[in-house]
């Protein structure tokens, strides 16, 4: 069965069809209003979504993550064995590393030199993910270097550097990291740093996000009494979650302003509504004094509105769905995370809103078309 075949089974939805056709050129500005309407509030939604997504993904390494360093009214100039051997019982089957820090400069063969963090460990694993080469679950001679340091000194896996007169062999490149050196990191085991006696840093890595914030109010409860800080505890997990409201936040703010253009454009589809109705006074009139009731003339009223609503809506819809492409593309890397539920929920909100503000503008002239006396409608 065609459309045609369809929209004459419903007499009033055929006339909608037939009238809209009439002003070609203003039904098209009409429906215009509402596709940028439709884009506007699809498009910021799923620009938001994107935002989100890649905050989760840049956050994903450090969510689940728990740090704990000296406090201020710590005794002891950083963590001590007994204190890390507390943090494993309170952290269950988290994996918890011992940190060791200080700073030093290598120096290249051509005499350039680089100013790097050093930060000893042995459960390198658990911590740095390397780009190249391997990242051993137990440090104990080798060493990891960062990898546009080694780049820079024109250092190569497999090659020694020299800290502390002590030479270790660089087994994996990792990704730039954040410390003294600036983003420059070197790995090394945790012997190389005997000499201090405490801990700079105990890392505590969870399972996610949920845990990491248990295992640290554990540790709170356990350390730290009234306002007392023997040691200091940071989650991630809680910066997480008030980016999550920031962005929740923003995206509210965002499908407000959008939702203005489509206020805009309702406003468009009352106007040329009623402008329907008054030029076509004198036939609705005839229609009623033919013996077509009041309900008839009122849905074919609705029915123009329905028609200008699902056509925006839809094309709007699948302009917004390359925009989404596009946004992902850009921030991501990959546009087909657009078609994920919290990207296409908002194509859907931007058509059901198109689609519910035509309904709605519909409803006067609907009304007023509906309920105009057929002698004085008959009369212009």
């Amino acid at each position: 069965m065609s459309v045609t075949d369809l929209l004459w089974r419903f007499p009033s939805v055929q006339m909608a069809w037939r009238n809209l056709g009439r002003n070609r050129v203003r039904t098209a500005l009409a429906a215009l209003g509402i596709i940028i309407g439709v884009v506007a509030i699809s498009s910021l939604g799923i620009a938001g979504v994107a935002l989100q997504q890649q905050a989760t993904t840049d956050l994903g390494s450090l969510t689940n993550e728990v740090s704990v360093s000296s406090g201020t009214d710590s005794t002891t100039d950083g963590v001590t064995d007994d204190q890390v051997e507390e943090i494993r019982s309170l952290a269950g089957d988290a994996a918890v590393v011992p940190q060791k820090s200080n700073a030093t400069t290598l120096s290249a063969r051509d005499g350039s030199e680089a100013f790097v963090s050093v930060t000893a460990v042995t459960r390198a694993s658990a911590l740095y993910t390397v780009s190249a080469g391997d990242s051993p679950d137990r440090l104990e001679s080798g060493a990891l270097l960062t990898a546009g340091t080694a780049e820079r000194l024109g250092i190569e896996l497999g090659d020694p550097v020299e800290y502390d007169g002590r030479l270790y062999r660089v087994r994996g490149l990792v990704e730039s990291s954040t410390g003294f050196g600036g983003g420059s990191e070197l790995v090394v085991p945790l012997s190389a740093l005997a000499a201090q006696e405490h801990y700079d840093t105990v890392t505590v890595v969870a399972a996610d996000g949920d845990e990491a914030q248990a295992i640290a109010d554990r540790l709170e409860a356990r350390f730290n009494e009234g306002d007392e800080e023997v040691l200091s505890v940071t989650s991630f997990a809680s910066t997480q979650e008030s980016i999550d409201s920031f962005l929740n936040t923003l995206n509210l703010a965002l499908l407000g302003i959008g939702s203005i253009s489509l206020v805009v454009a309702s406003v468009a589809i009352l106007n040329v509504m009623l402008m329907s109705t008054i030029e076509r006074r004198g036939e609705i009139g005839v229609l009623r004094a033919v013996g077509i009731r009041r309900g008839e003339v009122l849905r074919m009223i609705l029915a123009e509105a329905a028609f200008l609503g699902v056509g925006g809506g839809v094309v709007g819809a699948a302009a917004s769905l390359g925009v989404g492409l596009v946004i992902f593309q850009v921030l991501s890397g990959d546009p087909l995370l657009v078609f994920g539920w919290p990207s296409v929920r908002y194509l859907l909100l931007g058509f059901g809103f198109a689609v519910v503000a035509s309904l709605l503008s519909g409803i006067y002239p609907a009304w007023k078309a509906a309920n105009d006396p057929p002698v004085e409608a008959l009369r212009g």
